[in-house]
């Protein structure tokens, strides 16, 4: 019987029902006709105003804020329902008109009366109005953040708004909160208007291009076939995806649709294809240059340029992918894989000809590198190359008279694009909004000291405790919340730890970083590899624990470059990094190795504990610890090459 492909068509409706499910942004209200054709020119002028703002004007921050959240709140309120039960065409119940109402109120408000708000500075929290309008607009932001981002930051907010009520005088908390750039309005809310937005548009413009195809038929033309070629192809093609990507529930459904049958058809078990798409997709958050926008706001938390931050995030970002790329390797050869036939992968040669899709990227890591320009200009520019490498992508069809038509840029496209853009906003926005009310919370209260002399006390000074209780913190606070929020509230409670135990503020924001994100695939809030196994149609926690099992780089490269942050260009020589990536690689390897019990053949439990015992050993920036897991290394790959096995292992 021969395989009956599914349908381009079905495909999508498959792919949306998934990210309906695991990913709450998705679940959108339906717009139709006039109403629809309304809200699709609201949100594109919206991505206009935020493009024209970031580049010209000169509000003050109180100002510039407080519009760009009211008209955040009115989009978010238009666009997400009270929950995906209530979605019907054209349907926008009178709860909802109240709630966008009398939520945005206070924000535009407060933007017209600025300048003496700011004079009144915390006196303003004596007039009553004025504290129900913030409590007004807090309270509505909440709901939102709800709706479109999910309950588990509710609660990290609920939880600490209490503290905060119970702990300090009320007047003083609204005013920090609503008043003040402390809190809604603080650090992750501008950057969010000041920078990420314009990335969000121009990755929206990317993936109109057809950027997203051409990375997949990039990977599928380098390793498709190899050993185990397509699970290879899923973690090359999710690197290069995350790079514009925001989301690793959205990476994971849209290459996964495409990578994941591909990986089951070569003979990956269901669990396994699912997590190894969960697991690289979850991966493109931590690639630069975008890293799900938090780039960004490590740039602004670490006062450094942006491109340094990018810069020293590629070689962990790096060892993350070789990691899985080691494990996917070694499960092809245990079982016996091959890869996808030649005749049926894209040949490089025929590829080259679209390489211009990534002369967008390409300008605009340049323009953020060169630093002579500012973030936002850099994105803007990078906006108009992807405007003209579509019309040139339209020029190439009318030449070649190709009946594929999928990469033009239309008009209806161009709009579709400023429209993904608001609504990819939406989200982000709200989760900064929330991160912005977590930090406040902080510092209001003095909680993040707090944390830090339980964890200073518990630990006893010793460093690597204070890693592992800073890690488990950073797992559990990281559960379901996107990528800019979670790394918002973990820079705002975690990282002052690390930094007061000694580590560098730079390893410690990315140490905190990184356990943030891999929340995404740790069970038991692992939505990626949720979406991932629901894909696959695998059990949705065997495929979670496959995921963490790949990603154990995620788990082993944080503690190096605490412990050693050559790893992140910080205080170091060319010969050092050298050094710790070449031994973090053969460590990587010797676990990756002991973790699937497969080298060159099967590995019995011994020697796999000593696998494991020896790459650990590597990847402590030691040179005693160096040496003794090289001799740990060498010893078992000198018995699997010609010693016998013990017990019941059986040569592959």
């Amino acid at each position: 019987m021969t395989h009956k492909p599914q349908t381009s068509d079905a495909v999508g409706n498959s792919a949306e029902e998934l990210m309906k499910k695991y990913d709450r942004e998705s679940n959108v209200r339906l717009w139709e006709g006039v109403p629809g054709k309304i809200i699709r020119y609201l949100c594109a002028a919206f991505s206009l105003y935020c493009i024209w703002v970031t580049l010209l004007s000169t509000m003050m921050p109180e100002e510039r804020l407080n519009i760009f959240l009211g008209f955040v709140l009115i989009i978010g309120y238009l666009n997400y329902p009270i929950s995906k039960k209530h979605v019907r065409p054209n349907d926008l119940p009178w709860y909802d008109i109240l709630l966008m109402v009398i939520g945005a109120i206070p924000f535009f408000y407060c933007a017209l009366h600025a300048h003496s708000i700011i004079k009144l500075a915390a006196r303003v929290t004596r007039d009553p109005k004025m504290v129900v309008m913030a409590v007004v607009a807090i309270l509505s932001y909440m709901e939102l953040c709800r709706r479109c981002v999910g309950i588990p930051i509710l609660c990290v907010v609920g939880v600490l708004l209490a503290y905060a009520f119970l702990n300090v005088r009320f007047g003083k908390v609204i005013y920090d909160l609503f008043y003040t750039t402390t809190g809604m309005m603080g650090t992750p809310i501008n950057v969010c208007a000041k920078y990420i937005v314009v990335f969000i548009i121009f990755g929206a413009f990317l993936e109109r291009t057809g950027i997203s195809a051409f990375f997949i038929n990039l990977a599928n033309s380098i390793a498709g076939a190899s050993a185990g070629g397509p699970a290879k192809v899923a973690v090359i093609s999710s690197a290069l995806c995350g790079m514009v990507s925001g989301s690793s529930v959205g990476n994971t459904v849209t290459t996964g649709s495409v990578t994941i049958p591909m990986m089951k058809r070569t003979g990956y078990k269901a669990e396994f294809a699912g997590a190894v798409e969960a697991a690289a997709s979850t991966g493109g958050q931590i690639m630069p240059p975008i890293m799900g926008a938090a780039a960004f706001l490590m740039a602004e938390y670490m006062n450094l340029p942006y491109g340094q931050v990018a810069l020293k995030a590629i070689l962990p970002a790096v060892l993350y992918f070789l990691g899985i790329y080691i494990a996917v390797h070694l499960e092809a050869r245990k079982l016996g894989l091959r890869g996808i036939p030649k005749e049926e992968l894209p040949r490089l040669r025929q590829l080259l000809p679209k390489v211009y899709l990534l002369l967008p990227l390409i300008i605009l890591v340049w323009l953020v590198a060169s630093n002579r320009h500012t973030m936002q200009f850099s994105a803007s520019v990078a906006i108009g190359i992807t405007i003209l490498v579509g019309v040139y992508n339209n020029l190439v069809t009318i030449a070649t008279k190709s009946q594929d038509k999928s990469d033009n840029l239309t008009f209806g496209k161009f709009f579709d694009a400023l429209e993904a853009g608001a609504k990819s906003c939406i989200t982000v926005a709200v989760a900064c909004a929330m991160a912005g009310l977590v930090a406040g919370s902080v510092t209001s209260t003095g909680l993040a000291s707090k944390l830090i002399t339980a964890v200073v006390t518990i630990s006893r000074g010793h460093t690597m405790i204070a890693l592992v209780l800073t890690m488990l913190c950073c797992i559990v606070l990281g559960m379901g919340v996107p990528t800019t929020a979670n790394y918002c509230i973990m820079a705002s409670t975690c990282a002052p730890i690390l930094i007061t135990i000694g580590v560098p503020p730079v390893a410690a924001h990315f140490f905190v970083f990184y356990f943030g994100i891999v929340a995404d695939i740790t069970p038991p809030v692992a939505l990626a590899a949720y979406a991932g196994s629901a894909i696959a149609k695998a059990p949705p926690m065997k495929t979670a624990f496959n995921a963490t099992k790949l990603a154990i780089a995620a788990f082993i490269v944080p503690y190096i470059f605490a412990l050693n942050p050559a790893m992140l260009l910080v205080d170091t020589t060319a010969l050092q990094v050298v050094l710790v990536v070449v031994t973090s690689l053969v460590g990587i390897f010797g676990v990756a190795a002991a973790l699937n019990g497969f080298l060159l053949r099967k590995i019995d439990w011994p020697v796999r504990l000593l696998l494991a015992a020896g790459g650990l050993m590597m990847m402590d920036p030691q040179p005693l610890t160096d040496g003794i897991g090289l001799v740990l290394l060498g010893a078992c790959l000198a018995w699997q090459k010609c010693g016998k096995p013990f017990g019941k292992a059986t040569a592959a």
